[in-house]
């Protein structure tokens, strides 16, 4: 490896030489490891570019989900969501026991293993909502139902300093991840006082195809606000929102 030399150090990569920073020093080596073309195309990296495909098809799918709940994502995903999602994304598809290596699929695996997925790891649902739900998908009926029954909300609710109403919320998608399209359903509460009256909700009540053959995935989230002069705000920038998806219908 040489020493870069001049006042004006370089960094990145012109031809075959790749110029860095290091704590050496400015440095330059050449660029090392098998051609684009190769790894394309010789059967050494077959292994390779089968988890180039699988990984891709993760990819894919994160980018659909998001795209699916992005009406209520804003104010609460964390910056490491989507390569979270993509982690969890490949656990299934390498549970696709009907694909060869390379093939496997999202749709083919075991979906069940969302459930749970928290979108913002720095205020999560299950530490921040004790009161208990039921979240279910009935495909005949067209309907995807959370329901929660009657609560005290500082009691059932773990709040930031400064809260003085919050919105519940949910979102069904139907996701088609081979042809990279979905439908979405939301529904959620009125702002609520976060008080210590007790409060008995509808079922947070999500529309699908009746009858309908795709993945489901339903979410339930919670925001905090903050009443100020007569109108509601959003809590430390929406830190302490909470998002997960609590149902995983294949």
């Amino acid at each position: 490896m040489a020493r870069q030399k001049g006042i004006l150090p370089l960094e990145g990569t012109i031809g075959n030489i790749t110029f860095l920073k290091t704590s050496d020093g400015y440095l330059a080596r050449e660029k090392t490891g098998p051609s684009g073309q190769r790894m394309r195309t010789s059967p050494a990296f077959a292994r390779t570019r089968e988890n180039w495909a699988e990984f891709g098809a993760a990819g894919k799918g994160a980018k659909l989900l998001r795209a699916a709940f992005n009406a209520v994502l804003p104010g609460i995903a964390d910056k490491r969501m989507t390569s979270r999602l993509v982690q969890v994304l490949m656990r299934i598809v390498h549970t696709d026991s009907t694909h060869d290596r390379g093939a496997r699929t999202i749709a083919a695996g075991d979906m069940a293993l969302l459930e749970g997925f928290e979108f913002n790891q720095g205020s999560q649902l299950g530490n921040t909502l004790s009161a208990l739900y039921t979240a279910t998908a009935d495909r005949a009926a067209g309907a995807a139902d959370i329901v929660l029954p009657a609560f005290t909300p500082q009691l059932a609710i773990a709040a930031p300093a400064g809260t003085t109403h919050f919105r519940l919320m949910a979102a069904a998608a139907e996701a088609d991840f081979a042809a990279g399209s979905y439908t979405v359903s939301q529904s959620e509460t009125d702002d609520l006082p976060y008080d210590h009256q007790s409060v008995a909700l509808p079922p947070l009540s999500c529309s699908l195809t009746a009858g309908g053959a795709l993945p489901v995935f339903l979410v339930l989230g919670i925001r905090f606000l903050q009443a100020v002069n007569g109108k509601m705000y959003p809590l430390q920038n929406g830190a302490f929102n909470a998002l997960a998806l609590v149902k995983a219908d294949a």
